[in-house]
């Protein structure tokens, strides 16, 4: 795995594991308003990059998939003729 692809992967789920924890201390309900404001905030942005790196991850799976299929449908075309006797 390429750095940039390892650290893709390690900025989504960095960002994945404290927007749950974000989740867990606003359910607790302890937090002041203006915490519960602060992390309301700083959970929108978590979401919004979990967001682009999930767009991201699908663009790429599709352009693979496409990929795939046009070098399935290239490989099919050539079939040699038979033989005939």
């Amino acid at each position: 795995m390429s750095p940039a692809k390892k650290k893709d992967t390690s900025d989504f789920e960095q960002s994945l594991i404290e927007l749950e924890k974000i989740v867990e201390r606003m359910e607790r309900g302890e937090q002041s308003l203006d915490e519960t404001i602060s992390d309301f905030e700083r959970g929108m942005t978590l979401s919004d990059q979990c967001q682009k790196n999930l767009d991201s991850a699908q663009l790429k799976v599709e352009k693979l998939i496409k990929k795939h299929e046009k070098y399935q449908l290239e490989s099919h075309e050539y079939e040699p003729e038979a033989d005939n006797p």
